[in-house]
C-alpha cells in the first residue's frame, strides 16, 4: 500500500512581515479616514485660541491606541477565521492553518490575532527566542497555528482533470 504524504511549506519571516505591512497600511488608512471623519465636528466646536483642541487631542491619545488595536484585532480575527488569509497574506500567497493542516476556528483566530494586534514585538521576540521548526510566534504556539506558503503549481496536471456534466 502506497502512503500519500503531503508536503507543507512554512512561510518565511520575510513574507509574513510584508503581509503584516500590507495589512497595517490598509487598516491604518481606513482608521485615519474614520478618525478624520469623526474629528471634523471637533474642529468646529473646539477650535480656539486657548488650545482647547490640543488638550482634547492629548486626552484621546490612549483611546486612539485602544480603538486602533481593537480594529486590527477584529480585522485579523475575521480574515484568519473566514479564509485563513488577510489581504496581505493573499497578496503574498501565504495562509494560516492549524498544526494539523486544517482551517482554524474562531478561538484560534482570536488568540493568534491578539498577539499581532496588541503585543507584536513581545510575540515575535519570544517566538524567535524559543523558536521551533514550525516558525511560530508565541501566539501561534498558544493557538496551535502555523503560517504556510501556498503552492505555486498544483499537483493536478491538466490531462488528469476529468470533466462531467450534471
Amino acid at each position: 500500500m502506497r502512503e500519500s504524504r503531503e508536503t507543507i511549506i512554512l512561510a518565511n519571516w520575510k513574507d509574513r512581515f510584508f503581509a503584516w505591512i500590507v495589512d497595517f497600511i490598509l487598516v491604518s488608512i481606513a482608521l485615519a479616514v474614520l478618525f478624520a471623519a469623526i474629528s471634523i465636528p471637533i474642529w468646529f466646536f473646539y477650535y480656539g485660541d486657548d488650545m482647547t483642541a490640543v488638550r482634547a487631542y492629548k486626552n484621546v491619545q490612549p483611546l486612539h491606541y485602544i480603538i486602533s488595536s481593537l480594529a486590527f484585532f477584529g480585522y485579523w480575527t475575521y480574515f484568519e477565521f473566514t479564509s485563513g488569509q488577510s489581504i496581505g497574506k493573499r497578496l503574498l500567497k501565504i495562509k494560516t492553518i492549524d498544526v494539523s493542516a486544517n482551517r482554524i476556528g474562531i478561538k484560534s483566530a482570536a488568540i493568534e490575532s491578539f498577539g499581532k494586534a496588541f503585543l507584536l514585538p513581545i510575540d515575535v521576540i519570544l517566538g524567535w527566542i524559543f523558536t521551533n521548526n514550525k516558525r511560530q510566534r508565541l501566539f501561534n504556539r498558544i493557538s496551535n497555528t502555523i503560517v504556510i506558503k501556498l503552492k505555486k503549481n498544483p499537483d493536478v496536471i491538466p490531462e488528469d482533470i476529468r470533466y462531467t456534466k450534471d
